[in-house]
């Protein structure tokens, strides 16, 4: 077996808040204790609520943040060891889609000048032709290169931020929700352009969403984060869940189907606040397979019958 492209070890973000007149300075773990490897050439798919820690791992693995501890290794090089200068140089190889693509262009710049960005960050030359041939990857005409991104639709201002993930040829890219904000007719255009040019340019990818459906049909591994933490690691998208949480992602899901049709039970409870996470599993207080062991103890991802899962009475 080739080593992984991406080996996530030990990875945490404490995030603190400066506290005021008669407050009292506070903590919150973004990120705990996240360890994941993504193979070559993978899809790998990480889902959970909002607020869930799944943007702040992404930018952990391309070290837009620093993590609080932990190391994020890539191609065998350790990420959060390197100084600025060979970071950058590093940089070269991964890259990010955003969200919202109405806010992540510069609403001042052509779209040549959009698409020239990395190749100016990086210090080298582009041509026009080059450029033009970037629109054309993504199914965008050479002749928007003039055009500014308030002219564009919200699906061809995504392509356009695919196409500038995709300037320097990465071996990684980091998909943060990047159909959230668009229809359904081009989200699924969208997915088919990014499955296109996975295997075209042997990308791997790693896919945040909140959408577990799409993520069941786009990616090959899914990993579940609850209040920061990874509870479950299907193997493989049709992979039967065995943490009550996924469980319940997948049930509040609605079936295009209308034979499909079922009532839709909201978990119960409430979140609990990240500043104040209760001991034990943080899910226990939604669960309704709790017991006294799952309020003391904090339950380790362990391999199980088929697949990781972070739970003392699985499914």
């Amino acid at each position: 077996m080739s080593e992984p492209l991406i080996r996530i070890q030990g990875l945490s973000r404490r995030f603190d808040t400066g506290g005021g007149f008669l407050k009292a300075p506070r903590s919150m773990m973004a990120v705990r204790d996240v360890s994941l490897d993504i193979a070559r050439g993978e899809v790998l798919g990480v889902v959970g609520e909002s607020g869930c820690g799944k943007s702040t791992l992404a930018r952990l693995v391309l070290r837009l943040i620093e993590p609080t501890s932990g190391r994020v290794r890539f191609d065998g090089t350790d990420l959060t060891a390197l100084k600025p200068a060979a970071l950058r140089a590093a940089r070269r190889r991964m890259a990010m889609v955003f969200q919202d693509p109405y806010s992540s262009l510069d609403p001042r710049y052509t779209l040549a000048e959009v698409l020239a960005e990395p190749f100016v960050v990086q210090g080298q030359a582009v041509t026009q032709d080059r450029l033009a041939a970037m629109l054309a990857a993504v199914g965008l005409p050479p002749a928007m290169l003039g055009s500014h991104p308030h002219q564009l639709s919200g699906g061809q201002r995504q392509r356009v931020g695919i196409a500038r993930a995709l300037a320097l040829s990465p071996a990684f890219v980091v998909l943060d929700e990047p159909t959230a904000s668009l229809d359904v007719s081009i989200q699924a255009q969208i997915i088919d352009l990014l499955s296109g040019l996975r295997d075209r340019m042997g990308l791997t990818y790693l896919f945040i969403s909140h959408d577990l459906g799409l993520v069941r049909y786009f990616c090959d591994r899914i990993v579940v984060m609850y209040l920061g933490a990874v509870v479950e690691v299907l193997d493989r998208a049709d992979a039967a869940p065995r943490h009550p949480y996924t469980r319940a992602l997948i049930d509040s899901g609605f079936a295009p189907d209308p034979s499909r049709r079922r009532a839709i039970a909201p978990l119960a409870g409430e979140i609990p606040s990240p500043f104040s996470l209760p001991p034990g599993c943080a899910f226990a207080g939604r669960c309704p397979r709790a017991s006294d062991l799952c309020r003391r103890d904090i339950p380790a991802l362990s391999a199980g019958e088929d697949h990781p899962v972070a739970c003392f009475h699985p499914l």
